[in-house]
């Protein structure tokens, strides 16, 4: 088992803004691998313990982090620290990936990737402005997203009809909306933000067009049947109301609100928080086994 030091060494990340620059720009230059590639290095992995093998399946997929971490920016910690904690999930994946199952490596290693800088965002910013409750976590890492679809564009400020419609769709106190907002405040850290010391590169610049591939394509679907059959999979282990409940509170593009779903139940909106947190809790523990972040497959709100 690679304990993390010549591997890490690798690929822990620059100390030095045109150190980031050059190892940005390596890392988006590596090209992608094909399935059967992928699936012969993680085999001689995780069978013969090749490190060659991880090596070269690391530094092909370390450009699924720096493109992770330009979606974090918004967080106000430096990228070069995300796209380093990024490596951290990107190694775990390596390590945990199975060959044998219907996936590929890097759709199962942006799992691990995502998990990892949200783990460092949340270690970073005070426990005290944050909460530690799932429902503080997701008004977190959700409220910028929910208020873009909610709030008209020519408004600036958040009003009180959107801040109340979040609050309900996230099952959060208005207060709680109320101080995230302000604690989310600061300004995003933008793509022409410079990572040379000569001022020459910027982030926008290094990233590479993230558009798919005809394969990537073919296999994204492929992917796709696969995490659907796990998710049905899960689903089954529900009794009929709680697979009324996520369904309509989760698996939708607009969700049920609470009050809305307790009035087609005929119980109030308590009882379906409460019937939501068991079904999110068995749904978790029925893929913790099979990926990093079971929330890829059950949105938060």
């Amino acid at each position: 088992m690679v304990t993390g030091g010549s591997i890490m060494a690798q690929f822990a990340g620059p100390n030095t803004q045109a150190a980031d620059a050059a190892f940005f720009r390596s890392a988006m230059r590596e090209p992608l691998l094909e399935r059967d590639h992928e699936l012969e290095l993680a085999r001689r992995w995780r069978e013969d313990g090749d490190e060659k093998a991880l090596h070269r399946l690391v530094r092909a997929y370390t450009r699924l982090v720096i493109g992770t971490a330009s979606r974090f920016r918004h967080y106000g910690l430096p990228l070069a620290d995300l796209v380093q904690e990024g490596n951290v999930g990107l190694m775990q994946a390596a390590a945990r990936f199975e060959p044998e199952r219907e996936i590929r490596f890097s759709t199962y290693a942006t799992w691990w990737i995502r998990s990892a800088m949200q783990d460092y965002i949340l270690r970073n910013w005070s426990i005290v402005r944050i909460g530690t409750t799932t429902a503080q976590k997701s008004l977190f890492f959700n409220l910028r997203r929910l208020r873009a679809r909610l709030q008209d564009p020519s408004e600036t400020t958040m009003s009180g009809e959107v801040r109340d419609a979040i609050a309900e769709r996230l099952g959060v106190p208005l207060r709680d909306v109320e101080a995230m907002e302000g604690r989310l405040g600061g300004q995003d850290q933008s793509l022409n933000a410079t990572v040379s010391e000569d001022g020459e590169d910027d982030w926008q610049g290094l990233l590479a067009d993230e558009r798919p591939s005809p394969e990537q394509v073919v296999t994204g679907m492929r992917d796709s049947r696969t995490l659907s059959k796990w998710l049905a999979e899960a689903l089954a282990d529900l009794n009929p109301r709680e697979r009324i409940i996520i369904d309509q509170r989760r698996l939708r593009e607009e969700g049920a609100t609470l009050e809305e779903l307790g009035r087609d139940l005929g119980i109030s909106k308590e009882r379906v928080r409460q019937l939501e947190s068991r079904a999110l809790l068995k749904l978790r523990e029925r893929l913790a086994d099979r990926m990093a972040s079971p929330n890829d497959l059950i949105p938060e709100f």
